[in-house]
């Protein structure tokens, strides 16, 4: 172990050889630059900054010769792919969950054995600020069983409905399907506060949005209210009801929806694409073009 402390502030390369057990072969992509949306702080929301990634890569080494064939090798194409997939795949708060997901991704490659991945923010201050971290094989094992064999069903509920006597007659029949079910809602009856500003706006709707899934939510004990990727995933995987809660997602999105709130058909019909759902249906007087409407009083799905 050593103990040099220059390698706290070290390139990733160097790190990676003080740290090597033995001889490795490494490839690395330095001060590779990407102008990102990333940040927990409201004034990084709505605006780009320029992030720096240092990867280092160890690979096992190739055996016999390598007759120059590019197939045979790991290219920097793919750590730089890496890179681009998970910043496309939602908006981020955190470099720490950036570098765990590009490490991950990396690592997924048969000839990676190591990964360095260090990436600053360079529009923060006077300096750079970052993270840097070391992954490892093996790779935390994904049991195939935790994966959704269906896509979901989307299901809008208008007021109209969420109040109806049929409610636990639908939901019945929806828990009924093989499908997982997530069930959304529009803006509650009444007018929300209003603002001038849009983006503040936005984020009003939502939240009254919100409000209403967790009015649905109370309507039936099988019905869980979620807000993220991972409580969604796992509310589907244990065969509960989800009501969407959606200002997360929509806020983390990279390419989020066109729409503004108010329209929740739009809005609903936006997050079944994001999650290719198998099928759309809005239960009330709303008919979408994309979904299948269900009148208010219709008992039968």
């Amino acid at each position: 172990m050593t103990n040099d402390i220059h390698l706290a502030f070290a390139h990733p390369s160097e790190r990676a050889a003080a740290t090597a057990n033995g001889p490795a072969d490494r490839i690395s992509v330095r001060d590779y630059i990407v102008e990102v949306e990333i940040g927990a702080f409201q004034q990084e929301r709505g605006t780009t900054q320029r992030v720096q990634f240092n990867i280092v890569v160890e690979v096992q080494p190739i055996e016999g010769p390598i007759d120059d064939d590019v197939d045979r090798i790991l290219s920097y194409d793919r750590v730089t792919e890496a890179i681009t997939i998970e910043l496309s795949e939602e908006r981020l708060n955190l470099l720490e969950t950036l570098a765990e997901r590009v490490a991950d991704r990396i690592l997924l490659e048969p000839q990676a054995t190591r990964c360095f991945v260090r990436i600053e923010k360079l529009d923060r201050g006077s300096g750079a600020l970052g993270v840097e971290i070391v992954r490892s094989r093996p790779l935390k094992v994904v049991d195939p069983s935790d994966t959704l064999a269906l896509p979901p069903l989307v299901v809008m509920l208008s007021n109209a409905a969420i109040g109806a006597s049929h409610l636990k007659g639908w939901l019945d029949q929806l828990a009924s399907k093989d499908a997982p079910v997530i069930l959304c809602v529009g803006l509650p009856e009444g007018t929300p506060p209003a603002s001038q500003v849009g983006p503040a706006q936005r984020r009003i709707d939502l939240l009254a949005i919100e409000q209403n899934a967790w009015v649905l939510a109370g309507c039936d004990p099988r019905c869980v209210v979620v807000a993220t990727r991972t409580e969604l995933d796992w509310a589907m995987k244990n065969g509960q009801i989800c009501v969407w809660a959606p200002s997360k997602i929509v806020l983390d999105a990279v390419e989020g929806p066109a729409t503004q709130p108010r329209d929740a058909v739009a809005l609903n019909a936006w997050f079944a694409t994001e999650l290719e759902a198998a099928a759309y249906w809005v239960i009330g007087p709303d008919t979408p073009h994309a979904a299948r409407s269900i009148d208010a009083d219709q008992a039968q799905l």
